[in-house]
């Protein structure tokens, strides 16, 4: 047609499943932010390091908690409440027993997997979890999710713990309370952590304390 104009193909955005009956959510990380930042507000903490969680989760947190967030890949943003510093949870940039309050949701499963451009490391996990119980002062508090269920290694996307292995990876610390989310997505908060092991791939969330 004479003087039509041509649709440029970067303004196509078509959006076709978004008809849904219910608004669709990530279990996993949905409940797992929702638990952190009661967990947080319940304690009065003023201020909090998380290491590599969800930046969404994070930006929320600071809103009320001085947050200091830590990720191999550096998050650049500028934002009142939040610091962002890069460092190796392998390696984190803080000194032993100096850390009040300290988050990891989702992250020790990936760690030397090679999926975020990381050394492949067999021990990933175990090294991660022994460099967030370093950095935890005494009587402090360690908040900490990963998938749980039967036990094994997914190529390089994550690995998957038995619920009760989890426990062997802290040894130094006290296990305050577990909550956990099925394989269907429903939230199971101050369970007992032996109903979470006949999951497929649930989501263990794990309170310590460094006693």
């Amino acid at each position: 047609m004479s003087g039509s104009k041509k649709v440029a193909l970067g303004d196509l955005y078509p959006c076709l499943l978004d008809s849904t009956i219910n608004t669709p959510f990530d279990a996993h990380y949905f409940y797992q932010g929702a638990w952190l930042g009661r967990k947080l507000k319940g304690l009065s903490v003023q201020n909090h390091v998380d290491i590599a969680s969800s930046v969404l989760t994070v930006s929320v947190l600071s809103a009320f908690v001085d947050t200091i967030f830590v990720d191999y890949r550096p998050l650049k943003t500028n934002l009142v409440g939040l610091k962002s510093l890069p460092g190796d949870i392998l390696n984190l940039p803080f000194e032993s027993s100096s850390q009040p309050s300290v988050s990891c949701l989702h992250v020790i499963e990936h760690i030397g997997l090679g999926r975020y451009g990381d050394p492949l490391n067999p021990m990933g996990s175990f090294e991660a979890a022994l460099e967030l119980q370093r950095i935890l002062m005494p009587e402090g508090n360690l908040y900490i999710t990963l998938p749980v269920g039967r036990e094994r290694i997914c190529f390089n996307a994550h690995r998957i713990h038995f619920p009760e292995t989890v426990l062997n990876l802290f040894p130094d610390l006290q296990l305050v309370d577990f909550s956990y989310v099925d394989d269907g997505g429903q939230f199971h908060p101050n369970a007992q952590i032996g109903l979470a092991k006949t999951l497929e791939y649930g989501c263990g969330l794990y309170h310590f304390k460094k006693t």
